[in-house]
Protein backbone atom coordinates (compact mmCIF):
# COMPACT_ATOMS: atom_id res chain seq x y z
CA UNK A 1 0.00 0.00 0.00
CA UNK A 2 3.50 2.05 0.38
CA UNK A 3 3.25 3.26 -3.16
CA UNK A 4 -0.40 3.38 -3.41
CA UNK A 5 -0.94 6.55 -1.74
CA UNK A 6 0.53 8.51 -3.76
CA UNK A 7 -2.47 9.16 -5.85
CA UNK A 8 -4.54 10.02 -2.78
CA UNK A 9 -2.34 12.31 -0.81
CA UNK A 10 -1.48 14.11 -4.10
CA UNK A 11 0.00 17.22 -2.47
CA UNK A 12 3.05 15.60 -1.08
CA UNK A 13 4.67 14.74 -4.79
CA UNK A 14 2.95 17.63 -7.11
CA UNK A 15 4.23 20.42 -8.15
CA UNK A 16 2.09 23.55 -7.52
CA UNK A 17 2.37 26.89 -9.63
CA UNK A 18 0.89 30.20 -8.53
CA UNK A 19 -0.66 32.65 -11.10
CA UNK A 20 -2.72 35.87 -11.16
CA UNK A 21 -4.85 35.60 -13.80
CA UNK A 22 -5.29 39.16 -14.43
CA UNK A 23 -1.22 39.22 -15.36
CA UNK A 24 -0.84 35.90 -16.80
CA UNK A 25 -2.33 36.63 -20.25
CA UNK A 26 -4.81 38.95 -22.08
CA UNK A 27 -6.84 37.68 -24.93
CA UNK A 28 -9.60 40.06 -25.49
CA UNK A 29 -6.87 43.49 -25.45
CA UNK A 30 -8.24 44.92 -22.91
CA UNK A 31 -4.67 44.95 -21.28
CA UNK A 32 -5.56 42.83 -17.96
CA UNK A 33 -5.24 39.16 -18.24
CA UNK A 34 -8.67 36.47 -18.22
CA UNK A 35 -9.86 33.34 -17.56
CA UNK A 36 -9.71 32.48 -21.41
CA UNK A 37 -6.13 33.26 -21.84
CA UNK A 38 -4.90 30.85 -18.74
CA UNK A 39 -7.13 27.69 -20.52
CA UNK A 40 -5.13 28.83 -23.84
CA UNK A 41 -1.81 27.96 -21.81
CA UNK A 42 -2.96 25.26 -19.91
CA UNK A 43 -0.96 22.79 -22.08
CA UNK A 44 2.23 24.87 -21.58
CA UNK A 45 2.08 24.17 -18.07
CA UNK A 46 0.93 20.43 -18.27
CA UNK A 47 3.82 20.65 -20.76
CA UNK A 48 6.12 21.77 -17.71
CA UNK A 49 4.97 19.62 -15.94
CA UNK A 50 2.72 21.36 -13.25
CA UNK A 51 0.89 18.97 -10.93
CA UNK A 52 -1.57 22.19 -9.44
CA UNK A 53 -2.08 25.88 -10.41
CA UNK A 54 -3.09 28.16 -7.37
CA UNK A 55 -4.93 30.71 -8.82
CA UNK A 56 -4.57 34.59 -6.61
CA UNK A 57 -7.83 36.14 -6.33
CA UNK A 58 -9.87 36.31 -9.00
CA UNK A 59 -13.23 37.45 -7.02
CA UNK A 60 -14.46 40.94 -7.62
CA UNK A 61 -12.80 43.73 -5.61
CA UNK A 62 -12.24 47.33 -5.29
CA UNK A 63 -8.81 46.29 -6.39
CA UNK A 64 -6.85 48.12 -3.56
CA UNK A 65 -4.87 45.16 -2.78
CA UNK A 66 -4.75 43.36 -5.93
CA UNK A 67 -7.28 41.36 -5.57
CA UNK A 68 -7.77 40.65 -1.83
CA UNK A 69 -10.23 42.99 -0.75
CA UNK A 70 -13.31 41.11 -1.96
CA UNK A 71 -16.70 42.21 -2.42
CA UNK A 72 -18.07 39.25 -3.79
CA UNK A 73 -17.18 35.73 -2.93
CA UNK A 74 -19.15 33.91 -5.05
CA UNK A 75 -18.39 35.78 -7.85
CA UNK A 76 -15.90 36.69 -10.85
CA UNK A 77 -13.90 39.80 -11.69
CA UNK A 78 -15.66 40.72 -14.94
CA UNK A 79 -12.47 41.55 -16.37
CA UNK A 80 -11.22 38.23 -16.10
CA UNK A 81 -14.09 36.32 -17.37
CA UNK A 82 -17.38 34.65 -16.12
CA UNK A 83 -18.44 31.98 -13.89
CA UNK A 84 -18.59 29.84 -17.02
CA UNK A 85 -15.27 30.69 -17.90
CA UNK A 86 -13.72 29.46 -14.95
CA UNK A 87 -15.53 26.33 -15.17
CA UNK A 88 -14.17 26.06 -18.71
CA UNK A 89 -10.75 26.84 -17.33
CA UNK A 90 -10.67 23.85 -14.22
CA UNK A 91 -12.56 21.55 -16.89
CA UNK A 92 -9.39 21.88 -19.27
CA UNK A 93 -6.89 21.47 -16.18
CA UNK A 94 -8.26 18.59 -15.08
CA UNK A 95 -8.15 17.15 -18.64
CA UNK A 96 -4.31 17.98 -18.67
CA UNK A 97 -3.48 15.94 -15.51
CA UNK A 98 -3.66 19.29 -13.12
CA UNK A 99 -5.41 20.25 -10.49
CA UNK A 100 -6.89 23.97 -9.21
CA UNK A 101 -6.62 25.81 -5.87
CA UNK A 102 -8.05 29.15 -4.71
CA UNK A 103 -6.94 31.68 -2.91
CA UNK A 104 -9.24 31.87 0.13
CA UNK A 105 -9.52 35.03 1.65
CA UNK A 106 -11.82 35.57 4.82
CA UNK A 107 -10.02 37.35 7.08
CA UNK A 108 -11.40 40.22 6.49
CA UNK A 109 -13.46 41.78 3.12
CA UNK A 110 -13.51 45.37 1.53
CA UNK A 111 -14.85 47.55 3.19
CA UNK A 112 -17.53 47.91 0.11
CA UNK A 113 -18.76 44.42 0.87
CA UNK A 114 -22.32 44.42 0.99
CA UNK A 115 -21.44 42.80 4.68
CA UNK A 116 -20.05 45.42 5.86
CA UNK A 117 -21.92 48.32 4.20
CA UNK A 118 -24.51 46.98 5.90
CA UNK A 119 -22.93 46.33 9.35
CA UNK A 120 -21.68 50.30 9.35
CA UNK A 121 -25.55 51.06 10.11
CA UNK A 122 -25.10 49.68 13.86
CA UNK A 123 -25.31 47.24 16.55
CA UNK A 124 -29.10 46.80 15.73
CA UNK A 125 -27.74 45.55 11.63
CA UNK A 126 -27.81 42.32 10.75
CA UNK A 127 -24.47 42.14 9.74
CA UNK A 128 -22.71 44.19 12.13
CA UNK A 129 -21.67 41.79 14.73
CA UNK A 130 -19.72 39.95 11.23
CA UNK A 131 -16.89 42.29 12.21
CA UNK A 132 -15.03 43.11 15.47
CA UNK A 133 -16.19 46.40 16.91
CA UNK A 134 -15.22 48.69 19.98
CA UNK A 135 -16.14 51.82 21.30
CA UNK A 136 -13.72 52.90 22.55
CA UNK A 137 -10.00 52.43 20.94
CA UNK A 138 -7.52 50.02 22.56
CA UNK A 139 -4.60 50.32 23.19
CA UNK A 140 -1.91 48.97 21.01
CA UNK A 141 1.58 47.51 21.60
CA UNK A 142 4.73 49.16 19.27
CA UNK A 143 5.33 46.35 16.25
CA UNK A 144 1.68 45.55 16.02
CA UNK A 145 1.01 47.16 12.51
CA UNK A 146 1.76 44.82 9.57
CA UNK A 147 2.08 47.81 7.27
CA UNK A 148 3.59 50.21 9.04
CA UNK A 149 4.35 52.60 5.55
CA UNK A 150 0.61 52.36 5.61
CA UNK A 151 -1.67 52.37 8.54
CA UNK A 152 -0.71 53.58 11.51
CA UNK A 153 -3.05 51.54 13.82
CA UNK A 154 -4.96 48.30 13.39
CA UNK A 155 -8.67 49.90 14.46
CA UNK A 156 -9.97 52.65 12.15
CA UNK A 157 -12.98 54.50 13.55
CA UNK A 158 -16.14 54.42 11.37
CA UNK A 159 -18.28 57.56 11.52
CA UNK A 160 -21.63 56.07 9.98
CA UNK A 161 -21.50 53.12 12.93
CA UNK A 162 -19.74 55.66 15.24
CA UNK A 163 -17.82 52.78 16.71
CA UNK A 164 -13.94 51.76 15.96
CA UNK A 165 -13.41 48.45 14.01
CA UNK A 166 -10.74 46.08 13.52
CA UNK A 167 -8.45 45.46 10.65
CA UNK A 168 -5.02 43.79 10.51
CA UNK A 169 -3.99 44.78 7.45
CA UNK A 170 -5.41 47.84 5.63
CA UNK A 171 -8.41 49.89 6.82
CA UNK A 172 -10.42 49.46 3.75
CA UNK A 173 -9.95 45.82 5.02
CA UNK A 174 -12.03 44.95 8.32
CA UNK A 175 -11.40 41.71 9.88
CA UNK A 176 -14.64 39.11 10.44
CA UNK A 177 -15.54 37.87 13.41
CA UNK A 178 -14.89 34.29 13.35
CA UNK A 179 -16.17 33.82 17.09
CA UNK A 180 -19.39 34.41 15.79
CA UNK A 181 -21.54 31.03 14.26
CA UNK A 182 -22.78 32.85 11.57
CA UNK A 183 -19.47 34.05 9.99
CA UNK A 184 -18.28 30.50 10.30
CA UNK A 185 -21.36 29.47 8.56
CA UNK A 186 -20.48 31.71 5.52
CA UNK A 187 -16.86 30.56 5.42
CA UNK A 188 -17.78 26.70 4.96
CA UNK A 189 -20.47 27.85 2.54
CA UNK A 190 -17.85 29.92 0.46
CA UNK A 191 -15.52 26.73 0.51
CA UNK A 192 -18.65 24.44 -0.59
CA UNK A 193 -19.99 26.79 -3.48
CA UNK A 194 -15.70 26.88 -4.63
CA UNK A 195 -15.24 22.98 -4.25
CA UNK A 196 -18.37 22.47 -6.45
CA UNK A 197 -16.73 24.42 -9.28
CA UNK A 198 -14.25 22.03 -9.39
CA UNK A 199 -11.75 23.40 -7.18
CA UNK A 200 -9.74 20.88 -5.28
CA UNK A 201 -9.18 23.44 -2.52
CA UNK A 202 -7.33 26.31 -1.04
CA UNK A 203 -4.41 27.92 -0.26
CA UNK A 204 -5.56 30.19 3.02
CA UNK A 205 -4.89 33.44 3.44
CA UNK A 206 -3.17 34.74 6.51
CA UNK A 207 -4.09 31.78 9.06
CA UNK A 208 -2.50 33.27 12.23
CA UNK A 209 -5.02 36.39 11.93
CA UNK A 210 -7.61 34.40 10.79
CA UNK A 211 -7.93 32.42 14.38
CA UNK A 212 -6.26 35.12 16.71
CA UNK A 213 -8.96 36.49 18.64
CA UNK A 214 -7.76 40.04 19.04
CA UNK A 215 -10.00 43.06 20.19
CA UNK A 216 -12.82 39.93 21.11
CA UNK A 217 -13.73 39.40 24.65
CA UNK A 218 -11.72 36.88 26.40
CA UNK A 219 -12.89 33.46 25.56
CA UNK A 220 -14.71 34.12 22.24
CA UNK A 221 -12.85 31.94 21.30
CA UNK A 222 -12.30 28.94 23.46
CA UNK A 223 -10.34 27.42 21.13
CA UNK A 224 -9.30 28.83 18.18
CA UNK A 225 -8.03 25.83 15.89
CA UNK A 226 -11.52 24.29 15.75
CA UNK A 227 -12.27 26.35 13.10
CA UNK A 228 -9.51 25.36 10.92
CA UNK A 229 -10.74 21.86 11.92
CA UNK A 230 -13.83 22.47 11.11
CA UNK A 231 -12.88 23.53 7.45
CA UNK A 232 -10.67 20.69 7.49
CA UNK A 233 -13.66 18.43 8.21
CA UNK A 234 -16.39 20.23 5.77
CA UNK A 235 -14.25 20.29 2.75
CA UNK A 236 -13.18 16.37 3.29
CA UNK A 237 -17.04 15.63 3.40
CA UNK A 238 -17.52 17.62 0.38
CA UNK A 239 -14.58 16.42 -1.53
CA UNK A 240 -11.81 13.77 -0.42
CA UNK A 241 -8.96 14.56 -2.17
CA UNK A 242 -9.18 18.60 -1.23
CA UNK A 243 -6.33 20.25 0.38
CA UNK A 244 -5.86 23.54 2.38
CA UNK A 245 -2.31 24.96 2.26
CA UNK A 246 -1.47 27.84 4.76
CA UNK A 247 0.21 30.51 4.99
CA UNK A 248 1.11 30.69 8.49
CA UNK A 249 4.96 32.40 8.98
CA UNK A 250 5.63 32.02 12.43
CA UNK A 251 8.64 29.58 13.89
CA UNK A 252 8.35 25.88 13.14
CA UNK A 253 7.00 24.89 16.58
CA UNK A 254 4.10 27.04 16.24
CA UNK A 255 3.50 26.04 12.65
CA UNK A 256 3.27 22.86 13.91
CA UNK A 257 0.41 23.67 15.73
CA UNK A 258 -1.75 24.32 12.26
CA UNK A 259 -1.52 20.91 10.78
CA UNK A 260 -3.45 19.96 14.09
CA UNK A 261 -3.11 16.35 16.14
CA UNK A 262 -1.19 13.51 15.26
CA UNK A 263 -3.50 12.32 12.35
CA UNK A 264 -3.54 15.61 10.49
CA UNK A 265 -6.91 17.68 10.94
CA UNK A 266 -6.31 21.22 10.56
CA UNK A 267 -4.24 22.33 7.27
CA UNK A 268 -2.47 19.54 5.30
CA UNK A 269 0.56 21.71 3.53
CA UNK A 270 2.53 24.75 5.27
CA UNK A 271 4.42 27.20 3.35
CA UNK A 272 8.32 26.71 5.32
CA UNK A 273 8.70 30.45 6.04
CA UNK A 274 11.60 29.85 7.94
CA UNK A 275 13.40 27.40 5.99
CA UNK A 276 13.46 29.35 2.72
CA UNK A 277 14.43 32.33 4.70
CA UNK A 278 17.74 30.64 6.53
CA UNK A 279 18.70 29.46 2.32
CA UNK A 280 18.44 33.17 1.55
CA UNK A 281 21.06 33.70 4.44
CA UNK A 282 22.80 30.29 3.57
CA UNK A 283 23.42 31.82 -0.10
CA UNK A 284 24.56 35.13 0.90
CA UNK A 285 27.26 33.32 3.16
CA UNK A 286 27.66 30.49 1.14
CA UNK A 287 27.91 28.20 3.87
CA UNK A 288 24.71 25.16 4.65
CA UNK A 289 24.74 25.58 8.03
CA UNK A 290 21.99 28.49 8.30
CA UNK A 291 19.90 26.31 6.42
CA UNK A 292 21.25 22.85 7.75
CA UNK A 293 19.89 24.29 10.91
CA UNK A 294 16.46 25.72 9.96
CA UNK A 295 15.72 22.20 8.81
CA UNK A 296 16.83 20.60 11.89
CA UNK A 297 14.65 22.53 13.78
CA UNK A 298 11.47 21.42 11.74
CA UNK A 299 9.26 19.59 14.22
CA UNK A 300 7.68 15.94 12.67
CA UNK A 301 4.39 16.31 10.98
CA UNK A 302 1.70 14.04 10.46
CA UNK A 303 1.91 11.31 8.09
CA UNK A 304 -0.21 12.99 5.12
CA UNK A 305 0.83 16.63 5.75
CA UNK A 306 3.59 18.30 3.98
CA UNK A 307 5.82 21.67 4.08
CA UNK A 308 5.50 23.56 1.11
CA UNK A 309 9.02 24.98 -0.05
CA UNK A 310 9.63 27.82 -2.44
CA UNK A 311 11.86 30.15 -3.65
CA UNK A 312 9.87 33.40 -4.32
CA UNK A 313 6.02 33.80 -3.76
CA UNK A 314 3.56 36.86 -4.81
CA UNK A 315 4.59 39.13 -1.52
CA UNK A 316 8.20 40.63 -0.83
CA UNK A 317 10.71 38.35 0.48
CA UNK A 318 10.58 38.49 4.12
CA UNK A 319 13.50 38.00 6.34
CA UNK A 320 11.32 38.60 9.29
CA UNK A 321 12.50 35.17 11.38
CA UNK A 322 16.17 35.87 10.87
CA UNK A 323 18.19 38.33 13.39
CA UNK A 324 19.03 42.07 12.88
CA UNK A 325 22.41 40.93 11.97
CA UNK A 326 21.52 38.27 9.53
CA UNK A 327 18.76 39.81 8.40
CA UNK A 328 21.41 43.03 7.03
CA UNK A 329 23.81 39.85 5.43
CA UNK A 330 20.97 39.11 3.26
CA UNK A 331 20.52 43.07 2.70
CA UNK A 332 23.87 43.40 1.58
CA UNK A 333 24.55 40.63 -0.73
CA UNK A 334 20.60 41.02 -2.55
CA UNK A 335 19.43 44.07 -1.89
CA UNK A 336 21.53 46.69 -0.79
CA UNK A 337 19.92 49.71 -1.96
CA UNK A 338 16.82 51.13 -0.01
CA UNK A 339 14.52 51.05 -2.57
CA UNK A 340 14.79 47.36 -3.10
CA UNK A 341 13.94 46.41 0.38
CA UNK A 342 10.27 47.00 2.29
CA UNK A 343 9.38 47.67 5.34
CA UNK A 344 12.97 47.26 6.86
CA UNK A 345 12.33 43.25 6.95
CA UNK A 346 12.40 41.88 3.49
CA UNK A 347 13.21 42.36 -0.10
CA UNK A 348 10.90 42.89 -3.43
CA UNK A 349 12.98 41.06 -5.75
CA UNK A 350 13.01 37.91 -7.50
CA UNK A 351 15.77 35.92 -7.13
CA UNK A 352 17.46 36.37 -10.99
CA UNK A 353 18.43 40.13 -10.51
CA UNK A 354 19.62 39.30 -6.74
CA UNK A 355 21.79 36.70 -8.30
CA UNK A 356 22.98 39.25 -11.35
CA UNK A 357 21.81 36.96 -13.75
CA UNK A 358 24.65 34.07 -12.50
CA UNK A 359 22.68 31.24 -14.57
CA UNK A 360 24.85 28.63 -12.67
CA UNK A 361 23.52 29.55 -9.45
CA UNK A 362 19.90 30.46 -10.31
CA UNK A 363 19.82 26.67 -11.13
CA UNK A 364 21.64 25.27 -8.18
CA UNK A 365 19.53 27.50 -6.18
CA UNK A 366 15.57 25.72 -7.76
CA UNK A 367 17.82 22.36 -7.97
CA UNK A 368 18.34 23.02 -3.97
CA UNK A 369 14.62 24.08 -3.08
CA UNK A 370 13.02 20.92 -5.39
CA UNK A 371 15.36 18.52 -3.31
CA UNK A 372 13.99 19.69 0.20
CA UNK A 373 11.76 17.41 1.95
CA UNK A 374 8.31 19.43 0.83
CA UNK A 375 6.06 20.14 -1.63
CA UNK A 376 7.89 22.88 -4.53
CA UNK A 377 5.62 25.79 -5.48
CA UNK A 378 6.77 28.01 -8.33
CA UNK A 379 5.85 31.53 -8.78
CA UNK A 380 4.67 32.42 -12.30
CA UNK A 381 7.41 33.65 -14.55
CA UNK A 382 10.46 31.67 -12.38
CA UNK A 383 10.98 28.79 -14.96
CA UNK A 384 11.98 31.60 -17.90
CA UNK A 385 13.89 33.83 -14.79
CA UNK A 386 11.72 36.57 -14.94
CA UNK A 387 12.85 39.61 -12.70
CA UNK A 388 10.68 42.46 -11.39
CA UNK A 389 9.75 45.66 -11.95
CA UNK A 390 10.51 48.19 -9.27
CA UNK A 391 8.42 50.83 -11.45
CA UNK A 392 5.80 48.82 -9.75
CA UNK A 393 4.64 49.91 -6.64
CA UNK A 394 5.67 48.07 -2.92
CA UNK A 395 5.54 44.36 -3.16
CA UNK A 396 3.38 43.96 -6.62
CA UNK A 397 6.91 45.04 -8.31
CA UNK A 398 7.32 40.98 -8.62
CA UNK A 399 4.00 40.92 -10.03
CA UNK A 400 4.57 41.98 -13.48
CA UNK A 401 2.66 40.84 -16.78
CA UNK A 402 4.67 37.00 -17.94
CA UNK A 403 7.03 37.75 -20.96
CA UNK A 404 5.38 35.05 -23.64
CA UNK A 405 7.29 36.43 -26.82
CA UNK A 406 9.81 39.48 -27.70
CA UNK A 407 6.49 41.05 -29.21
CA UNK A 408 5.22 44.46 -28.27
CA UNK A 409 4.50 43.62 -24.32
CA UNK A 410 6.10 40.01 -23.76
CA UNK A 411 2.69 38.83 -26.14
CA UNK A 412 0.87 39.21 -22.53
CA UNK A 413 -1.59 41.93 -24.37
CA UNK A 414 -2.28 43.33 -27.15
CA UNK A 415 -3.32 46.89 -25.45
CA UNK A 416 -0.75 49.45 -25.33
CA UNK A 417 -1.94 50.27 -21.49
CA UNK A 418 -1.35 46.98 -20.23
CA UNK A 419 -2.83 46.90 -15.96
CA UNK A 420 1.09 46.87 -15.21
CA UNK A 421 3.84 48.01 -16.84
CA UNK A 422 5.94 44.97 -18.50
CA UNK A 423 9.91 44.39 -17.50
CA UNK A 424 11.71 46.04 -20.23
CA UNK A 425 15.12 46.38 -19.38
CA UNK A 426 17.88 45.26 -21.60
CA UNK A 427 19.02 42.12 -19.10
CA UNK A 428 15.54 40.75 -17.90
CA UNK A 429 13.47 42.49 -20.06
CA UNK A 430 10.85 40.46 -22.32
CA UNK A 431 13.26 40.92 -25.25
CA UNK A 432 15.40 38.60 -23.76
CA UNK A 433 13.70 36.74 -21.25
CA UNK A 434 10.19 35.13 -22.94
CA UNK A 435 8.57 31.82 -23.40
CA UNK A 436 8.95 31.46 -26.95
CA UNK A 437 12.47 32.28 -27.23
CA UNK A 438 13.44 29.26 -24.51
CA UNK A 439 11.48 26.66 -26.01
CA UNK A 440 13.88 26.60 -28.93
CA UNK A 441 17.06 27.06 -27.11
CA UNK A 442 17.72 23.42 -25.37
CA UNK A 443 19.96 25.13 -23.18
CA UNK A 444 17.68 27.41 -21.49
CA UNK A 445 16.23 27.82 -18.27
CA UNK A 446 13.06 26.89 -19.10
CA UNK A 447 13.63 23.40 -20.80
CA UNK A 448 16.03 22.98 -17.62
CA UNK A 449 13.03 23.70 -15.84
CA UNK A 450 11.10 21.03 -17.29
CA UNK A 451 13.90 18.15 -16.92
CA UNK A 452 13.65 19.54 -12.94
CA UNK A 453 10.25 19.19 -12.50
CA UNK A 454 10.55 15.59 -14.49
CA UNK A 455 12.83 14.26 -12.25
CA UNK A 456 11.26 15.76 -9.13
CA UNK A 457 7.98 14.23 -10.25
CA UNK A 458 9.78 11.27 -10.50
CA UNK A 459 11.38 11.08 -6.89
CA UNK A 460 8.17 10.21 -4.76
CA UNK A 461 11.47 10.10 -2.28
CA UNK A 462 11.62 13.59 -1.55
CA UNK A 463 7.91 14.04 -0.88
CA UNK A 464 7.10 10.75 1.17
CA UNK A 465 10.45 10.10 2.98
CA UNK A 466 12.51 10.36 6.02
CA UNK A 467 14.99 12.82 5.30
CA UNK A 468 18.77 12.88 6.84
CA UNK A 469 21.16 15.46 6.69
CA UNK A 470 24.54 14.10 5.17
CA UNK A 471 28.05 15.88 6.81
CA UNK A 472 29.82 16.71 3.44
CA UNK A 473 33.42 17.69 4.89
CA UNK A 474 33.14 21.46 3.25
CA UNK A 475 31.21 24.20 4.56
CA UNK A 476 29.72 24.93 1.73
CA UNK A 477 28.31 21.88 0.53
CA UNK A 478 24.68 21.34 1.39
CA UNK A 479 24.06 17.07 0.44
CA UNK A 480 20.96 15.37 2.41
CA UNK A 481 19.66 12.05 1.63
CA UNK A 482 16.21 11.06 1.55
CA UNK A 483 14.64 7.27 2.19
CA UNK A 484 11.19 5.69 1.06
CA UNK A 485 9.80 2.35 0.24
CA UNK A 486 13.44 0.93 0.04
CA UNK A 487 14.34 3.19 -2.79
CA UNK A 488 17.28 6.22 -1.91
CA UNK A 489 18.22 10.17 -3.28
CA UNK A 490 21.10 11.53 -2.48
CA UNK A 491 21.02 15.80 -3.46
CA UNK A 492 24.29 17.69 -3.20
CA UNK A 493 24.72 21.11 -3.39
CA UNK A 494 27.48 24.02 -3.69
CA UNK A 495 26.94 26.72 -2.07
CA UNK A 496 29.91 28.77 -3.20
CA UNK A 497 31.69 30.24 -6.38
CA UNK A 498 34.56 27.67 -5.91
CA UNK A 499 35.50 23.90 -6.07
CA UNK A 500 34.46 22.05 -3.74
CA UNK A 501 35.09 18.06 -2.30
CA UNK A 502 32.08 16.47 -0.48
CA UNK A 503 33.01 13.50 1.14
CA UNK A 504 29.40 11.36 1.90
CA UNK A 505 29.25 8.67 4.06
CA UNK A 506 26.32 6.54 3.36
CA UNK A 507 26.89 3.27 5.29
CA UNK A 508 25.93 0.63 2.40
CA UNK A 509 27.19 -0.88 -0.37
CA UNK A 510 26.02 0.14 -4.21
CA UNK A 511 26.68 3.29 -6.16
CA UNK A 512 25.18 6.63 -6.58
CA UNK A 513 23.39 6.84 -10.09
CA UNK A 514 23.17 10.96 -11.44
CA UNK A 515 19.70 11.62 -12.29
CA UNK A 516 20.93 14.52 -14.93
CA UNK A 517 23.86 13.28 -16.31
CA UNK A 518 25.45 9.66 -17.53
CA UNK A 519 27.59 9.24 -14.86
CA UNK A 520 27.86 7.11 -11.73
CA UNK A 521 30.37 7.04 -8.68
CA UNK A 522 30.97 3.42 -7.19
CA UNK A 523 30.55 3.59 -2.74
CA UNK A 524 33.83 2.38 -1.34
CA UNK A 525 33.09 0.78 2.29
CA UNK A 526 30.09 2.82 2.12
CA UNK A 527 31.31 6.12 1.36
CA UNK A 528 32.49 7.77 -1.85
CA UNK A 529 34.15 11.41 -2.74
CA UNK A 530 32.49 13.86 -4.84
CA UNK A 531 34.38 16.52 -6.93
CA UNK A 532 32.01 19.45 -7.21
CA UNK A 533 32.46 22.90 -9.62
CA UNK A 534 31.32 25.78 -7.99
CA UNK A 535 27.38 26.33 -7.54
CA UNK A 536 27.48 22.55 -8.80
CA UNK A 537 24.03 20.49 -7.96
CA UNK A 538 23.76 16.91 -8.22
CA UNK A 539 20.51 14.35 -7.57
CA UNK A 540 21.63 10.85 -7.19
CA UNK A 541 19.81 7.38 -6.68
CA UNK A 542 21.11 5.27 -4.84
CA UNK A 543 21.68 2.10 -6.95
CA UNK A 544 21.99 -0.76 -4.08
CA UNK A 545 23.15 -4.26 -5.15
CA UNK A 546 20.62 -6.17 -7.11
CA UNK A 547 18.23 -3.06 -7.11
CA UNK A 548 16.65 -2.05 -10.63
CA UNK A 549 15.92 1.48 -10.67
CA UNK A 550 13.71 3.83 -12.66
CA UNK A 551 15.15 4.89 -16.47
Amino acid sequence: MTRKVTSDVWWKNAVVYCLDVETFLDTDGDGCGDLVGLTERLDYLAGLGVGCVWLMPFMPSRQRDDGYDIVDFYGVDPRLGTHGDLVEMVRTANDRGMRVIADLVVNHTSDHHPWFREARKGAGSRHHEYYVWRDEKPDEKPGDVVFPDQEESNWAFDEEAGRWYLHRFYSHQPDLNVSNPDVRDEIAQIAGYWLEQGISGFRVDAVPFLIEPVGLPDGAIPDPHELLRDVRSFIGRRRGDSVLLGEVNLPPDDQRKFFGDEGGDELQLLFSFTVNQAMYLALAREQAAPLARALEALPPIPADCQWANFVRNHDELTLDKLSDAEREEVFAAFGPDEELQLYGRGLRRRLPPMLEGDQRRIRMVYSLMFSLPGTPVLFYGEEIGMAENLDIEGRYSVRAPMQWSNEPRGGFTESEEPCRPVVEDDRFGFRRVNVAAQRRDPDSMLNWMERLVRRRRECPELGWGDWQLLRPGDEAVFAHRVDWSGQTVVAVHNLADREAQAELELGEDGALVDLFQERSHTLDDGAVTLSLDPYDARWFRLRRPGLRLPP
